[in-house]
Parts: structure tokens; sequence; C-alpha cells
């Protein structure tokens, strides 16, 4: 019997969503805003694009912003543990009722062929244009794209690039240089530039100002972030959360809004080299970029690594940038069948003369490192007895 997408609660719904797909449509998330932007006015938008640190970046920001006492949505993608994590209102996830406050408003708005050609995220993204609606700031995290991002449907009125690198190369480009394009060309008025790897990023912003200028008759701003020790900031954040956080401060400048730097000190960063148990840190990230931050975080250090890898993701490179850190390795068993063959994650391990343990053991006097992606944090988390809805463990 077919699914009535005009009757079903949230969860439901998105049972029956494309959650991961070959190509973008950018038409139908398009005729969705054009529809629901009549019935909604969006707050100040600051839309954050990049490959790596848009998550924390957005959270920093939106818990500043939150502390100021002004109304803000944070969107973010994906959720760890429950999906309520994805849509950050004023300080906590959305309710469930909200959800389906917001779910029973776009069913009846959108007619059924929409409800049922948009996918997974371009939905969730409506949902949070939709919950965001007379706040005085959405802070919009782009998924996996920029120009034709769900998340670029709307105008922005500041973009925050955060680090770019190679990452959805079937999607975006086979050059950082490709990549960066596709990702700033999503910028509307003003791009501020946060910490880079490859100095390609920086040339291609200009050149994609001057693409706009030609293309679209506007001439945007750009602003480099050059200092990333220019604030003292607290010591117990990451080198790369501390680079992420200039970059909110940069755009909190732009915004015109006092700084107080305490007020970050409490900010949650859920899955971004948290400690999660004295001796165990969890990070979502999954490339290159983001095994060259990890490295340098753990680099006095050697850590029993908990991984796995998506297919397509270049598992051999992130595991050649952790090897000086890595004591042992052990592969988490995940049931998605996006993820790499187990066979050749572990033929890569031997090539690598790394140390294999088969079973997932937490000694007190070891360290360890889970790393890989949202879905192995989400299955160490669940493994350990981790509460979806309080972040805190809840049996040993």
């Amino acid at each position: 019997m077919k699914l009535d997408l005009k009757k079903v609660n949230l969860e439901e719904f998105l049972k029956y969503k494309t959650l991961y797909y070959d190509k973008i449509d950018f038409t139908i998330v398009r005729s969705s805003w054009n529809k629901l932007s009549t019935k909604i006015k969006l707050p100040f938008v600051i839309h954050i694009v990049g490959t790596n640190g848009k998550g924390s970046t957005g959270r920093f920001l939106a818990h500043y912003l939150h502390k100021k006492d002004f109304k803000v949505l944070h969107y973010s993608s994906p959720h760890i543990l429950k999906f309520n994590e994805r849509i950050w209102i004023n300080g906590s996830d959305v309710s469930d009722e909200n959800l389906e406050i917001a779910h029973k408003f776009l069913q009846e708005l959108f007619e059924i062929e929409l409800l049922e050609k948009l996918t997974y995220f371009e939905y969730t993204t409506l949902l949070a244009f939709y919950l965001s609606k007379d706040f005085d700031y959405l802070v919009l995290e782009a998924g996996l794209g920029g120009e034709f991002d769900a998340t670029n449907v709307v105008e922005n009125n500041i973009s925050l690039i955060t680090t770019i690198g190679l990452d959805h190369q079937s999607f975006l480009g086979n050059t950082v240089e490709e990549i960066a394009s596709t990702k700033m060309r999503s910028v509307d008025n003003k791009m501020l530039i946060g910490y880079q790897v490859f100095p390609e990023v920086l040339e291609t912003a200009y050149k994609v100002k001057e693409q706009i200028k030609e293309q679209r008759n506007k001439d945007i701003k750009i602003i480099e972030v050059k200092e990333f020790d220019k604030y003292e900031l607290n010591p117990k954040f990451a080198t790369f959360l501390k680079r992420n956080l200039h970059l909110v401060i940069a755009c909190l400048n732009e915004l015109k809004i006092p700084l107080d730097l305490e007020l970050f000190d409490d900010t949650p960063l859920f899955g971004r080299c948290q400690k999660v148990l004295k001796n165990v840190t969890v990070d979502v990230g999954h490339n290159p970029l983001a095994a060259l931050v990890l490295a340098n975080e753990f680099k006095n250090k050697k850590v029993n690594l908990i991984y796995n890898s998506y297919k397509d993701k270049d598992y051999e490179t992130v595991l050649k940038i952790l090897k000086p850190i890595i004591k042992t390795i052990t592969i988490i068993e995940l049931e998605d069948k996006r993820i790499v063959e187990k066979e050749e994650l572990e033929k890569l391990i031997k090539q690598l003369e790394l140390a294999n343990n088969k079973t997932i053991k937490i000694e007190e006097n070891e360290e360890y490192l889970v790393f890989g992606s949202f879905l192995v944090v989400e299955k160490f988390l669940t493994l350990i007895g981790y509460d979806a809805n309080s972040w805190k463990k809840i049996r040993r």
C-alpha cells in the first residue's frame, strides 16, 4: 500500500525520503521555496560553506548570538544520535512538537508532487526555514555543496567559508580549485574566508568575485581572516576549533556585536574532537583534512583508533596521515551499503603495518580516538550507552 505523504507524521515521512542521491535537481527545492516564501519571512541569513569545520563554526556562532539574547536557529547535518540535533533553536535541539507543527504546515502547503520529489535533506532544510521565521538570525550550514545546495535556495546576507579541501569530488569537482569555486558561487553579498590549507582557495575567491560581478551584476565583498592566534581563547579548545572561532569572531565584528570571549566557553560541540570519556575522544570527521587536524592534535600521543569509512572516501590517505599517532586500530562494524568492504580495509591496515584489534574494549590506562564519520560515532556512542536526548552516558 502506497504511503499517503499528506497524512503521515514526520518520522514516517522521512523514512520514505531519499537520504542519498546520485545527482542534484535544484529545481525541486527552488519550486518549494517559492511557495514557502509567500508565507514566511526569513531572518538575517548567515550561510556556512566549506569542507571541514562547518558544524563547530555554526554552533559557536549560534551559541554566542543566543547568549547575546538574539533569537537564532542553527541548521546543521547530519545528526549523530537523534534527528532533532539538526535544528538547534535558542540553546536547545528542536522539540518533537515543533517539528510536527512545521511538518504539518509543509504537508498542507505543498502539493503531493513536491512532497514526493523532495529529498530528505531538502525537506529538512525547508522545515528549518519555517521554524526560523521571524527570528533574528538563521545560521545555515550547507550540506555537501554550495551553489546547488538546498540551503542556497535563499539569499544569504553573509557567507562564512571554512577550510576547503578534497571531498565529494563526484558532486563538486576533482580539484581544490573546482570545489572551492562550486562552494563559493553560493555567496550572495559578503564572503568571510577562514583558515585555509590550500593557497588556491583564496585565489579562487577573487575569480568567483569577478564571475559573480559579470554574471549577476553584483559586487560581493571579500574579507580574509589572516590571524588565527589574535585572541586568547579557552585552552580546552583544540587548535582547529580556535581557528574556527577566529572566523566566528570576524563575523561578529562585521555584525558589530560586542565581543565577550568567555561566552564561547560553554558552547556544546557534540562530536567535534569531544571527550566523551576521560580517555575517549570522538570526532565526526571523515576526510584527509580532518585527519591532518587530528594528527596534529594528538602528535605527542599514541591512540587506539576505532575506525571505519565510506567507500567513496580517501581512507587510504586518512590512515597514512594518522599512522604516526596510531598504536592500534579496530574496525567498528557498520551495516550500511556505503561502507567500504571490511576485507579491503583489513588489507590496507596490513599494508600499513598497523596493529589490528578485532574487538572494541576500552581500557582505563589507554587513549582512544573514534573517527570516521557521523555513522561511526553514532554506532560507538550506542555501544557504550549514550542517551540520544541528553547526550549523557546512561550505562557502563
